[in-house]
């Protein structure tokens, strides 16, 4: 009985340190379905972001994203709000337009996989975000998932919140 008592905190232990040691040095572990479940690395970026660059993001704190993470969209993590952080595309920078209707279009083309739902899997209401001009230190992030919580709903966010480019270590398709 005494060992038990001495083996379950040190388990804990060890685990809060391997998960330390995985955030500091740019591990995550990606549960969700916008892009293959496994362990990713973040790597610095180095230069401004572009539409293109895959990469990590802190969400902001905002009321779409606390309703996100009401509703399990968003698992909880260590970013702003102990919120998890995302990892996306960046599909437009600053200046760039965006529209938004049944399908998004950047600068008058249409967005690829960019089918906007009025609902999520479970029934509950969508709002899409409104459209218009990225604004200045901001950026529009997607996921070609159909059921992606990205920038089709919640709009662009500060590229301050950005972590760096995202890369798949070990990953697999849901």
């Amino acid at each position: 009985m005494r060992r038990r008592l001495v083996v379950v905190p040190a388990a804990a232990a060890s685990l809060i340190m391997l998960a330390g040691i995985a955030w500091f040095g740019g591990l995550r572990v990606n549960l969700t379905r916008s892009y293959p479940l496994g362990l990713w690395r973040i790597e610095p970026l180095g230069r401004p972001p572009a539409a293109g660059d895959l990469v990590f993001v802190c969400p902001p704190e905002s009321p779409a994203f606390r309703m996100a993470r009401q509703r399990g969209y968003l698992g909880r993590g260590l970013c702003r709000g102990w919120l998890s952080p995302l990892i996306k595309t960046v599909v437009a920078t600053e200046g760039q337009s965006v529209e938004i209707g049944e399908h998004v279009s950047i600068d008058g083309r249409l967005l690829p996989h960019s089918d906007v739902r009025r609902s999520d899997a479970e029934g509950r209401a969508l709002s899409p975000w409104r459209g218009g001009r990225v604004p200045r230190g901001h950026l529009y992030l997607h996921s070609d998932f159909a059921g992606s919580f990205d920038s089709r709903y919640f709009g662009p966010v500060p590229a301050d919140g950005l972590l760096g480019l995202a890369h798949p270590l070990l990953t697999f398709a849901p």
